[in-house]
């Protein structure tokens, strides 16, 4: 029987194209890597440059998004405790006035009753006029007059305890307004003697007790007349 086998038909010819190539490149290594050309070179450099470019770019948005953001954060630092240190100065502030705001009332409702105490005893110590006194009425009219006096004495003593500036001293907001001068402040009420406490209090009540000695003389000499 013949046969129809061919060896060529077992030969694989890309085997064999792929190894001349090799035994090609073996024989000529210098075809092998082709050294890259000045165009190539050029080419690659402005590549990398234009890379290093977009990375810079790249690095300064992050930079300033970085600085964007530890800017709001400091804002949010600055209100919250902005926000807490106004809170407790306005209660604060808030609660001292009121205090202040309800003495200075109570004072001033103090003041306005004193005020009108004075005009009162004013009125009643102008109100006295001894000429009119006869020799049967002296006597009550003198003890009434007296009596006058003194309660406007008291009167006046009592509201020098209350406000100091009756008895020469100078407003609160006066004292802060004016400048202290070294060595000039008033020695306090408490460091005088027994006679300096008298000398400033005929100081203060001389003018009533001018008036009652006046009075006094004027009565013996209608009475005497």
């Amino acid at each position: 029987m013949g046969s129809d086998f061919d060896p060529a038909d077992f030969v694989d010819n890309d085997f064999q194209s792929r190894k001349a190539a090799a035994a090609a490149v073996s024989a000529h290594p210098d075809t092998a890597v082709r050294a890259p050309s000045r165009e190539e070179v050029d080419a690659r450099v402005l590549e990398a440059q234009q890379r290093l470019a977009e990375l810079r770019r790249a690095q300064e948005e992050l930079e300033r998004e970085r600085a964007q953001l530890e800017e709001a954060r400091r804002r949010c630092i600055e209100f919250q405790t902005g926000r807490q240190e106004m809170l407790q100065n306005l209660t604060r502030g808030i609660g001292l006035l009121e205090e202040a705001e309800f003495a200075a009332r109570r004072d001033a409702e103090q003041m306005a009753r004193t005020l009108a105490d004075f005009r009162d005893a004013l009125a009643k110590l102008e109100a006295i006029n001894e000429e009119a006194w006869t020799k049967d009425t002296f006597n009550v009219e003198l003890t009434r007059a007296l009596t006058t006096i003194e309660n406007a004495r008291m009167e006046w003593n009592s509201a020098r305890l209350k406000f100091d500036v009756l008895s020469g001293a100078k407003p609160k907001a006066a004292e802060s307004a004016t400048p202290q001068t070294p060595g000039a402040a008033p020695a306090p009420i408490a460091d005088l003697g027994f006679l300096q406490l008298c000398k400033l209090g005929l100081a203060m009540t001389w003018p009533l007790t001018l008036a009652a000695i006046g009075l006094i003389v004027t009565l013996v000499i209608l009475l005497y007349r």
